[in-house]
């Protein structure tokens, strides 16, 4: 632990001053809509996490339970929330949005993006990178989490020379000593590999490589099926880099750029043995729409597609 110095306590408020006016948080509605921040906080938890325990949701928001109470029944009174019992736990409170709270949100979020999108236009693709780089290492050094600091510490970029050949070896390798998949697999990654750098348009599609400390640890990619949806492939996560959310990261990136773009659909295949990523995907609202046996490139495999609407 070191003091804190006049200098860095100086730079931390100047830096706050001229964010929060750049974001326009000192305005009493949040992007010009009906909602206070605190209000629009609550609509995003339960539009991304679908349903939240209201015990929960104070200390996720960090937020005075009695504050967000009395956001709470402001949303409640507009009949943009709901509320109800789990059936697991009679004394827990579940909320969830209305349709009219799911549409108030997805204008919300598409507002914020625009707001963004406008404030980063002016800079160049490796001045966003930066600029999204710098913003990814505040969150982790100033979270008391220290597996948060941890992940603080992993940046993403986008793809250069160099990556492809790192994805398709690093798949190969880890794949083959973990599950036992033979070489045939890492020739259908070379392939997708090939095919994204043949096809690659930067407005549908999109190559994120994670580097902790400078070293590649962790890669994913959207691609374009056709005009309304889009395919998340090839994540993986260096061992030495799990358990740092990476993986949670990445997906959130590919469906936050799969919105942004204008799909109305996520898709994706893998293999019921990949627990990990299998689990991100059922968080993140992906649902099951078909399983089938296969030997690709090993035995007993059991190939699974999910989807996600946007």
């Amino acid at each position: 632990m070191a003091r804190p110095t006049r200098t860095a306590i100086r730079s931390v408020r100047k830096f706050n001053r001229f964010y929060t006016r750049q974001i326009g948080l000192l305005e009493e509605r949040l992007l010009r809509t009906p909602f206070s921040l605190a209000e629009a906080r609550i609509l995003y938890e339960l539009g991304t996490g679908k349903r939240v325990i209201g015990a929960e949701l104070s200390r996720k928001l960090d937020m005075d339970f009695g504050y967000l109470s009395r956001s709470l029944r402001s949303l409640e009174r507009r009949h943009l929330i709901r509320r109800s019992r789990s059936a697991a736990d009679g004394r827990q409170q579940i909320l969830s949005l209305t349709p009219s709270g799911r549409t108030a949100f997805k204008s919300l979020d598409s507002r914020s993006s625009i707001q963004i999108g406008k404030m980063l236009e002016p800079l160049s693709a490796a001045a966003q990178q930066q600029l999204a780089d710098a913003m990814s290492a505040i969150e982790g050094l100033l979270s008391p989490d220290v597996e948060a600091r941890d992940a603080g510490r992993i940046t993403l970029r986008s793809h250069r020379p160099g990556d492809m050949g790192w994805v398709v070896e690093r798949h190969g390798l880890l794949y083959s000593s973990e599950y036992g998949w033979d070489e045939r697999f890492e020739g259908i990654v070379a392939g997708i590999v090939s095919d994204f750098m043949r096809n690659f348009d930067p407005d549908s599609d999109r190559c994120w490589i994670a580097e902790l400390d400078g070293r590649r640890v962790g890669s994913i990619f959207v691609v374009r099926k056709n005009r309304t949806t889009a395919k998340l492939r090839l994540l993986l996560v260096e061992p030495d880099a799990r358990g740092l959310g990476l993986g949670s990261r990445l997906v959130d990136e590919v469906i936050a750029f799969a919105r942004s773009a204008g799909y109305r659909k996520l898709i994706l295949w893998t293999n019921n043995v990949l627990h990990s990523a299998r689990h991100i995907y059922e968080s993140r609202g992906f649902k099951l729409a078909k399983e089938e046996r296969h030997t690709l490139f090993g035995s007993g495999l059991v190939g699974q597609t999910w989807q996600l609407k946007l």
